[in-house]
């Protein structure tokens, strides 16, 4: 690709960024006098205390979500421009023409509905909010307009100025959100067509029990291509750069093959969450924690900020591209989130008319698609224009010309009010569970479970988020789209589970199905695909067991390394019958160690390299055709663990003889292996010589040596696993952690100031800042920092003060 030629203002700010300057502190022009900004009603003020969390104080909510946004600004303005560009389909624009199809892909997946009634969704405030926010976000564009040197490092290094917002950008972009279950649809399908569906649980197993069936007409064999503007429009910006030169900029390929990425590699998506009662506290309050996992990278996917004006005092965790705060207190109440299994999406597949192929067959009719035409500007090059369709359902995400069939995407994603964790703004400010349940009534995406506690000492749990009604199918499969297999509207926000005041004085969630006991899944079916148990048994065990939970005993739970499956597989070697050498040295290694995944640990990385690289892959083949067992990786990790447990009849009438074989056959390839990657020596082995973390910037590949240095953090050593508390997930291929708790919080319900967080690798997206990375050596500790609340404390850890007052 040849080098893009530059409009002049970018090629002064390329020759800024080749200096590698350090960019102005916006603190330091604060210093000498404060900064007027058009917009800001009343004087406002920013403190940045000494872990770099922001405490924004204002004199009204309209200048308090207007300080936000030019705080988000401030902070994170490379991080939510790309996001915003990434959203609405605008990365050609700055990185070429590589980018259009990602940009045709991310357009499929824009709410374009009515704008009024998606408003009315949130509540009264949503649009006033969101144009505050935005309108915060624009007045720090013009500031850095007047002083370039406020400029972020990848903008004048990559050549592009930031771009302004509206305040529908906030709402209409929906494919940052976490989604389900399309991809599994497809590979559910798939595993039907190549063999059998009653495999598929190998793959992942339903819960509550459920047997998926095949729609009556439906064929499952789906052309490979089908799920490629669906992984294209949801992924993150990813940028490669063969020679380090900027005109070098590419996307990888994206996936081709029809198993969804999850398969083959660990799923990096979840979180952990729960709150204990006063009774069943050390503080006599309640104590709430909450550690969403996501994939890591710099900066931060969230951003701590604490959120003050008359009538709202809030602080706590949310992603720094929207108003409000999903995670955190205020004052009040304390709230905390993990993904609750809410089926959300489904696969339409259509007959299209051979005269019309952009007609679909629809109740015995032909049906047009609706056609949108849309330009995409190309940086380097010209306008490409790039056309869009969509039936009844949804976007079309793929049209088989020959075959004459075509697929669409029906989300609940895509209705009114389902902006991912743009509701926060209306139960953040709950100041009782009846509140909060009503607020959750509402809630839309990404489908949750929400945990709460209050400082009057009550504790609940809230599943949230907007779930079809599917009355003659289960989701589970793509259905034809003629009419017979509708959305008969959603389930009422009162139709969710939830639980207030338990007996046991605690709650928790880990993402595993927790219906609870009586409740008619088999009615709504809001899902049957959850998250391993293993993290929610260690949760459980830990709060059973200690009558008496302290917020240090809670912070060492959040980082905790203790490995359910490793406990259990440890049982397993103790009753079976093994043959070879290796295989014996390799059970005694993990039948001495106390199933903690410490970085020092040589039998946590002899569990790992043997559950990941090996145990998976042979059970799987042992339980598989070999067709289907090429489709998967690995198996399932309950289904791994039960079978080895009771291996009959699944392994056969000799399975127990059989699962031996394998046992052994796997651990002494593991031991094999280990050697040659760590030592002969056993002794030498540690499991944080070979995990490893790199919070990756998304442009830094693209970049010199030099300049990738300064926006990577790491790679740094790791700890733990998949299944443990404090998530570790890995890429098996190369031990690379990919997913789980950058930010974390332990709150002292009623003692505010006693509350704890981490937000890692640093609160700042600006290379250039000292917040940028400072809080990653902390987090592999597994440390936390104050976060602090009242004023009084706050003023007395203030690093840096931001006065800003109202300006023409």
């Amino acid at each position: 690709m040849t080098q893009p030629t530059l409009p002049r203002p970018h090629q002064l700010l390329l020759a800024l960024s080749l200096a590698l300057s350090q960019s102005a502190s916006l603190a330091a022009t604060a210093a000498a006098e404060p900064i007027a900004v058009p917009g800001l009603a009343k004087p406002a003020q920013i403190q940045v205390d000494r872990w770099g969390v922001p405490h924004l104080y204002a004199a009204s909510s309209e200048d308090l979500f207007f300080l936000q946004g030019f705080n988000a600004a401030r902070d994170r303005l490379f991080q939510i421009d790309l996001w915003r560009r990434r959203g609405l389909g605008k990365l050609a624009s700055i990185f070429g023409a590589n980018f259009v199809e990602q940009d045709r892909a991310a357009r499929l997946f824009l709410y374009r509905g009515d704008m009024a009634r998606e408003w009315r969704s949130y509540g009264p405030e949503a649009q006033r909010i969101a144009t505050r926010f935005a309108a915060g976000v624009n007045a720090y564009i013009d500031l850095i307009a007047k002083d370039t040197s406020l400029l972020p490092l990848e903008f004048g290094y990559f050549g592009y100025l930031p771009e302004k917002w509206q305040a529908e950008d906030v709402v209409r972009i929906r494919s940052h959100g976490l989604t389900r279950n399309l991809s599994s649809e497809v590979s559910r399908a798939t595993m039907a067509c190549v063999s059998d569906l009653k495999h598929d649980p190998v793959r992942a197993r339903l819960s509550p029990p459920w047997e998926a069936q095949m729609p009556p007409g439906l064929d499952p064999c789906l052309p490979p291509e089908l799920l490629r503007s669906y992984l294209l429009g949801t992924q993150g910006v990813q940028i490669s750069g063969r020679d380090e030169r900027r005109s070098a900029l590419e996307t990888p390929e994206p996936p081709e093959a029809l198993l969804a990425a999850e398969q083959h590699s660990q799923r990096s998506e979840g979180s952990n969450a729960w709150a204990i009662a006063p009774a069943r506290s050390s503080t006599g309050r309640a104590i709430l924690a909450s550690d969403p996992h996501r994939a890591h990278g710099a900066p931060s996917l969230r951003y701590i900020v604490h959120l003050n004006a008359p009538g709202l005092n809030v602080i706590g965790g949310g992603e720094p591209a929207l108003p409000g705060v999903s995670i955190g207190h205020n004052g009040q109440v304390a709230f905390g989130l993990t993904i609750f299994g809410t089926d959300q999406e489904d696969l339409y597949v259509y007959e299209t008319n051979p005269a019309r192929p952009n007609e679909y067959r629809y109740k015995g009719a032909w049906e047009p698609m609706k056609r949108l035409t849309e330009t995409i500007a190309v940086r380097g090059g010209a306008p490409v224009q790039v056309e869009l369709l969509f039936t009844r359902h949804g976007p079309l995400l793929y049209a088989d010309t020959a075959k004459q069939r075509a697929y669409a995407l029906r989300a609940a994603w895509a209705e009114p009010g389902m902006a991912p964790y743009f509701g926060s703004i209306d139960y953040m400010k709950a100041q009782s569970f009846g509140d909060f349940r009503r607020a959750m009534e509402k809630w839309g995406a990404p489908s949750e479970n929400q945990i709460y506690a209050d400082a009057a000492g009550n504790i609940g749990w809230v599943a949230g988020g907007l779930a079809p009604v599917r009355p003659n199918w289960d989701g589970l499969l793509p259905v034809p789209g003629d009419g017979r297999y509708e959305w008969k509207g959603f389930w009422a926000g009162k139709d969710m589970p939830s639980i207030y005041n338990p007996e046991a004085g605690w709650l928790a969630s880990a993402n595993e199905q927790n219906l609870p006991a009586g409740y008619p899944y088999k009615e709504r079916k809001l899902g049957f695909e959850w998250a391993v148990t293993a993290r929610y048994q260690r949760l459980a065990e830990v709060l059973k067991s200690q009558p008496k939970m302290s917020l240090e005993d809670t912070m060492r739970l959040q980082t905790d390394l203790l490995s359910i499956p490793a406990r259990r597989l440890q049982a397993v070697l103790k009753s079976a019958s093994l043959q070879s050498a290796p295989a014996k040295e390799a059970a005694r290694l993990l039948q001495d160690w106390d199933a903690v995944e410490n970085g020092s640990s040589a039998a946590a990385a002899l569990y790992e390299l043997w559950f990941t690289r090996h145990l998976g892959p042979a059970l799987k083949d042992a339980l598989l055709p070999p067709r289907a067992a090429q489709l998967l990786r690995t198996a399932d990790a309950e289904v791994m663990l039960d079978t080895l447990e009771q291996p009959e009849p699944a392994l056969g009438a000799n399975g127990r003889a059989r699962r031996d074989e394998i046992l052994d056959k796997s651990l002494a390839g593991a031991w094999a292996e280990l050697q040659k990657l760590a030592g002969s020596d056993p002794a030498a082995w540690r499991w944080d010589k070979l995990h490893h973390i790199l919070f990756a910037h998304p442009l830094a590949n693209a970049a010199d040596a030099t300049t990738r240095a300064r926006l990577n953090v790491g790679p740094l050593p790791r700890q733990g696993g998949s299944h443990t508390v404090n998530v570790s997930s890995y890429d098996p291929a190369n031990f690379r952690q990919i997913g789980g708790a950058s930010f974390r919080v332990v709150i002292d319900v009623g003692d505010w100031d006693n509350s704890r967080a981490m937000n890692t690798p640093g609160q700042s997206g600006d290379p250039a800042s000292p917040h940028y990375r400072d809080l990653a050596p902390l987090w592999l500790k597994g440390e936390y920092f104050p976060l602090l609340y009242t004023r009084a404390k706050v003023d007395a850890a203030t690093e840096r003060r931001i006065e800003l007052v109202p300006g023409k």
